[in-house]
């Protein structure tokens, strides 16, 4: 008796448990998804010279709550392009999760860590309530509603949105222009960070010091220096650093090539599976640590690069099928855009990143109104010349 309550017990228990566990690996599923598509988009990016720097997981979230409203070949091609291989109740719900996990509770942590989402819609435009409820009950995105009539109104409002959610530190999100009298959607995410390091560099210790450029050339730059205990690869070609910020939550990997004109071909050798492998092999180290403060404010507009990822039928007006937003016309992409900021110094890391999703309607010309229900002329003129060919008269179409 006792070994069939033992038996029940643990059915129960596994009956418990089970969705759970699924949840979790969806979850990972999700996160290995986001950052396979992190890195295909980073090799489309790192096409154009100079700085990079980017937030793949808020453009993945905002193009997840516009896949929640695409359908047919546009939503078939958005799922191939951000490497979504889940069901969508299953992939919208963990984003849900992940949302929750990155947010956690401010209060026990010391680190500050928040993404925040937004629909904005045209009022009283009709969206489908199955789409909002997406939105809502997943991604927290409540939709506010803007008279996108007034184009620069409506652009100063979710931009204002933009500048709380990232503590000032992603401004005009939106240049002029983007959008419309024509816009009918704009899906917005936010996501900011602020982390002190788990050893903090010394003020005093950091000097200015050489940076060896790609093309051979040397600029004097502050540069901080610290003996921190920390994650360490050394391979052939390159070393990586695994550095902690307090309370070990997150950490940043720098990725250093041997030769100092080499972050091209390294570039060529990165990919999510590469980097998780590496990660499990880094040993604990005492580092001799030197590495320059930096600031950077990027901005990208990122229909080309989606586009040549495979989401093309998202753009292209006549092709979208945005359906499962509203049916009152057809529905497509006008601009992906975002903006990222960084601060690396001796404190810690500060940083923010937004994205927004523009969603237009068709153009429509003005109405008119022109019945033909009595007598008439006609006559039938060629454009090149200027030739009236023929010409006559109705007055008993029978």
């Amino acid at each position: 008796m006792r070994t069939m309550l033992t038996v029940l017990l643990g059915l129960l228990l596994a009956c418990a448990f089970a969705p759970m566990a699924h949840a979790q690996a969806d979850v990972a599923n999700l996160v290995q998804e986001n950052s396979e598509f992190a890195f295909a988009l980073y090799e489309k990016l790192a096409a154009k010279d100079g700085n990079l720097f980017f937030s793949p997981y808020s453009i993945s979230n905002a193009l997840a709550m516009t896949y929640a409203g695409a359908r047919g070949n546009t939503a078939a091609e958005m799922k191939a392009t951000m490497r979504f291989h889940l069901d969508d109740d299953r992939l919208h719900a963990a984003f849900n999760r992940v949302i929750a996990d990155l947010n956690g509770d401010p209060k026990k942590q010391a680190f500050q860590l928040s993404v925040a989402n937004r629909l904005w819609g045209q009022k009283d435009y009709g969206f489908q309530p199955a789409f909002l409820k997406i939105g809502q009950d997943f991604y927290r995105a409540g939709l506010q509603e803007l008279e996108f009539g007034n184009p620069e109104e409506s652009r100063k409002i979710i931009n204002a949105w933009v500048e709380k959610q990232t503590k000032d530190k992603i401004k005009n999100l939106i240049p002029q222009g983007e959008i419309t009298p024509l816009t009918r959607l704009v899906l917005t995410n936010a996501i900011y960070f602020k982390a002190p390091w788990q050893t903090p560099f010394e003020v005093e210790a950091t000097r200015p010091g050489s940076f060896h450029l790609a093309d051979g050339k040397t600029v004097e730059v502050p540069m901080m220096h610290a003996n921190p205990m920390a994650g360490v690869l050394v391979r052939d070609t390159f070393s990586l650093l695994q550095l902690l910020y307090k309370d070990r939550q997150q950490s940043m990997v720098i990725l250093l090539p041997k030769k100092k004109d080499g972050v091209a071909e390294l570039e060529k050798q990165v990919s999510a599976a590469k980097l998780t492998a590496w990660l499990k092999d880094v040993g604990a180290y005492e580092v001799d640590l030197k590495m320059p403060k930096f600031k950077l404010t990027t901005e990208f507009k990122l229909n080309r690069e989606l586009i040549d990822m495979g989401m093309k039928d998202a753009f292209v007006q006549g092709r979208a099928d945005f359906s499962g937003m509203a049916t009152r016309e057809n529905l497509s992409i006008s601009a992906v855009l975002h903006k990222a900021f960084v601060d690396v110094n001796e404190a810690g890391t500060e940083a923010a990143a937004a994205t927004a999703v523009v969603i237009r309607g068709e153009s429509r010309p003005p109405r008119a109104t022109f019945h033909a229900d009595h007598g008439f002329l006609f006559l039938i003129r060629d454009h090149a010349t200027g030739s009236i060919l023929f010409m006559g008269r109705v007055v008993n179409p029978k």
